[in-house]
């Protein structure tokens, strides 16, 4: 027989072999998706899951430079993501390590001794390669190997669905720094306002028009005033702070400059219901646990039938020239190993398998149920915010003019200092909820982005095995 009869035969019964994997053929599963959504208002324009336009960096729907700075440093420099890249890495490579299992291993062995005796030195010399290898029969390792790849592209998911996360804690970071940004500015144009008030007010009592209480009234408001502004400083830097640590930076490494909550209301592109199982990391993710499930269905059920492993060796081996037929050697093994009798175990593993995909199915649809609410918690958002700032316009414009003639008519002295309080209040009140249903817009723009997927796709989880 040749020598290379024994790599012939390996080779010839692992491809004889390597045809067929038992368990089930993995399916994905239906989901409840709606037609359409409910609060979607009139005319919004749905946008495919590979829009050009909602692909990419999509906070730059906000035309804001120093933003779209900030938030392009998320996926580079957050600590959180680094760890779960890691990961993702990591899991790619136990993909790596399964699929090296379907081939055999190869060994090579030279050796050389050198004897002495009285008469005579001999030299022996010897080159072996050896091999040994589990043929695949029943698609054990091929199932474990669909498992570990599901595993690595959820990975992969999940690492997508962090990101954004980050990403939109960012920029929901940013808009509330703006708005205190805008209150600072507000508390400030107010302090200024009750010194003005406290003055006339002064003036008017040491004039004995009005009692000293109206004086210490305008002083408490102006302190009142000076703590709202310090408060909102506070915020102001905590913000500041949070927005560091998702750039990866210390807090002290970080300055964003002050500028006013001015930021256009984007439009946001629509999506169908049924398109959106392709958008949402966090569903393509539980999608592919799913996959990773249903293959270990198959691995468990794998272990009822026998194993075979396979050995053979060849080479040449003695005193003379080495590489010559007297000296050559091979030889062929195989065994198999069947489990007769496991008390249940078998079974049951298989029940547990079964029963951890079923699990994966509910979590995947109530996965599904869950991005939806928030697309309709979004847009309603979104719309009752919409119908609060028209209203909210109206009251602030009113009790501006309140303010203004209150404090006229104290001058002239027609009213008491109380009613020029109660309209400084509601005025300063009503600006407050002014900016604050502006920053709440800017907000949901955001949160109803990252609800759509924020331009992610399920073909982004091609570079996973």
């Amino acid at each position: 027989m040749n020598r290379l009869t024994p790599i012939v035969l390996v080779a010839a019964i692992s491809t004889a072999l390597g045809a067929c994997a038992v368990g089930p053929n993995y399916e994905r599963p239906s989901a409840p998706a709606p037609t359409a959504f409910r609060e979607a208002p009139a005319g919004w324009q749905a946008a495919q899951p590979k829009d050009a336009a909602q692909r990419g960096p999509w906070w730059s729907v906000y035309g804001d430079p120093l933003l779209d700075r900030l938030v392009s440093r998320v996926a580079i420099d957050n600590q959180n993501l680094k760890a779960y890249e890691a990961a993702y890495r990591e899991a790619v490579a136990v993909v790596g390590e399964g699929r090296a299992g379907l081939s055999p291993t190869v060994d090579l062995a030279p050796t050389a001794s050198r004897q002495h005796s009285a008469r005579s030195n001999s030299t022996t010399r010897a080159a072996t390669a050896s091999g040994t290898w589990e043929p695949d029969l029943w698609g054990k390792a091929r199932r474990q190997i669909e498992s570990d790849t599901a595993s690595a592209q959820a990975s992969a998911a999940e690492l997508a669905d962090l990101t954004l996360s980050a990403q939109a804690e960012l920029v929901t970071d940013y808009f509330e720094l703006r708005y205190q940004d805008s209150l600072i500015v507000l508390y400030q144009r107010t302090v200024n306002a009750y010194e003005r008030s406290q003055r006339i007010a002064r003036n008017q009592y040491d004039a004995g028009t009005v009692a000293r209480s109206d004086v210490i009234t305008a002083q408490t408001t102006l302190a009142t005033a000076r703590a709202s502004l310090v408060g909102a400083e506070r915020l102001r830097d905590q913000y500041e702070h949070a927005i560091a640590l998702l750039v990866g930076k210390a807090p002290a490494e970080l300055a964003i400059p002050a500028a006013a909550l001015d930021t256009p209301l984007p439009e946001v592109a629509g999506v169908l219901p049924s398109a959106l199982l392709e958008r949402r990391p966090d569903i393509a993710e539980a999608e592919r646990r799913m996959q990773q499930q249903s293959a270990q269905i198959g691995v468990a059920q794998a272990a009822y039938y026998p194993t075979i492993d396979l050995s053979a060796e060849a080479g040449y081996s003695g005193l003379g020239k080495l590489l010559s037929a007297p000296n050559e050697l091979w030889s062929l093994a195989g065994t198999a190993t069947e489990t007769l009798f496991d008390g249940g175990q078998r079974r049951s593993t298989v029940e547990a398998a079964r029963a951890a995909y079923d699990q994966s199915v509910a979590s995947y649809r109530q996965t599904v149920l869950a991005a939806f609410q928030d697309v309709e918690d979004e847009l309603s958002n979104l719309r009752v915010l919409a119908q609060q700032s028209v209203a909210q316009d109206e009251a602030l414009r009113l009790a501006r003019q309140a303010e203004t003639i209150a404090t006229n008519e104290y001058q002239a002295g027609t009213v008491d200092y109380t009613t020029v309080v109660t309209a400084q209040a509601t005025a300063l009140s009503a600006e407050q909820s002014s900016l604050q249903i502006t920053e709440q817009r800017l907000v949901a723009t955001a949160s109803l982005i990252r609800a759509l997927g924020g331009g992610w796709s399920t073909a982004d989880m091609a570079r996973a095995p």
